[in-house]
């Protein structure tokens, strides 16, 4: 897999029938390892281990639905009180964050209505402040630490 700009951490790999599985540690199983949830895992690490996340807080593969479509955020960072406060939106390393992949966040939290957005591709990665009383947002410089955020 591509090295991407997030730290390194203790990577479980698994070989299951010529496939390789990568260990999601908020799912507490292994996953087919594929371009994009190498970007998760490395991301949601580095959530944890550099900014402070709670790993309680954070969920991956979450559901959603409009209607009759099911949507499925990659991660979702929750308050104590389990309320929706950031979604994460990840792309393998080769795909460009253009404004299509903006467009798929804003969907998801025109349900979840949180306060951050970000999207990253393990070699870009973007943060929005969401300001609803402004109908407006901000890109910050950096993903915020855990502790400033809450």
């Amino acid at each position: 897999m591509e090295q991407l700009n997030l730290p390194p951490y203790d990577i479980r790999l698994k070989d299951v029938n010529g496939r390789q599985q990568i260990f999601d540690v908020l799912r507490r199983r292994y996953v087919a390892l594929t371009p994009e949830e190498w970007v998760r895992q490395h991301f949601v690490h580095f959530l944890m281990e550099q900014k402070g996340y709670p790993k309680g807080l954070l969920c991956n593969e979450i559901e959603l639905k409009i209607g009759e479509k099911k949507l499925r955020c990659d991660t979702v960072l929750y308050n104590k009180e389990m309320r929706p406060r950031m979604i994460i939106e990840y792309k393998a390393p080769h795909i460009a964050l253009t404004q299509k992949v903006f467009d798929q966040i804003s969907v998801y939290n025109m349900l979840l209505h949180v306060d951050y957005l970000v999207v990253s591709n393990g070699l870009q990665h973007y943060c929005c402040e969401m300001n609803y009383a402004q109908n407006r947002y901000t890109f910050l410089r950096a993903i915020p630490d855990y502790y400033s955020i809450v």
